[in-house]
């Protein structure tokens, strides 16, 4: 079981290496469209997911490999891919159960445990907020699969090759609880994760980046709404 879940976190934090056009700043690429604003924000769509990016930030899509799908953006891509709280950036992704065919418990434990290891127990990271809106634990005691649901927002700080930077993630298991009600009928797993360099206005960007990020038309506050939780205004 460990083995299973331990692939589906490097399944949705592994990322793509095709960089979009910036040609057309509307045009699809690889399945992402790209749209500028007057304000210092850029539209990045990838499929069901939809969020705003610093202008700057370069957008890719997640790694095809048919069950994932999201893209990230950073000023650095690749070494966004390192996952360690070192580089400003954001990812948005989903996993498609349907595809993958695993029971919901595996999700659960998923979002739960290694999926964002790299910042919650990394020695040059420290987690200092948690809020966790629903969590119904699966009985894992049962024979058959046992539905659990759940849905947190995390933040903190990595201090990582001498840069100090600020991070927040929101990460829901639906389940089949309320907040599978909303959002992508086939997820079992949402991820969105935003690092930016430590700051005055850090906690504020990282706030509307997660907050104005999408799946299936549901923003991450419907989804929270939908566990019966509120998202705090910062």
């Amino acid at each position: 079981m460990r083995r299973a879940v331990v692939g589906i976190a490097f399944a949705l934090m592994g990322t793509g290496c095709v960089a979009p056009s910036v040609d057309d700043p509307a045009a699809p690429v690889d399945g992402i469209e790209i749209f500028s604003s007057p304000t210092p924000f850029t539209q990045v769509t990838a499929g069901h997911v939809s969020a705003i990016v610093p202008d700057g930030w370069e957008a890719h899509p997640a790694a095809s490999s048919g069950s994932r799908s999201g893209f990230l953006a950073s000023p650095h891509p690749d070494r966004w891919r390192r996952m360690d709280g070192g580089v400003a950036g954001m990812s948005a992704t989903w996993v498609d159960a349907t595809r993958i065919g695993m029971p919901s418990d595996f999700y659960y434990l998923a979002a739960t445990g290694p999926l964002l290891s790299g910042l919650t127990d990394s020695e040059r990271c420290r987690a200092e907020a948690l809020r966790v809106f629903v969590d119904r634990r699966p009985d894992f005691t049962l024979t058959g699969p046992s539905h659990g649901d759940y849905v947190a927002r995390g933040e903190g700080t990595c201090r990582v090759r001498g840069v100090t930077t600020q991070w927040a993630y929101f990460v829901a298991a639906p389940g089949y609880g309320p907040v599978h009600e909303v959002g992508i009928p086939a997820s079992g797993l949402y991820v969105v994760v935003a690092v930016t360099p430590q700051g005055k206005r850090a906690t504020a960007l990282l706030d509307r980046l997660i907050r104005h990020t999408s799946f299936g038309g549901s923003s991450v506050g419907d989804l929270v709404e939908a566990a019966g939780g509120k998202l705090r205004a910062r």
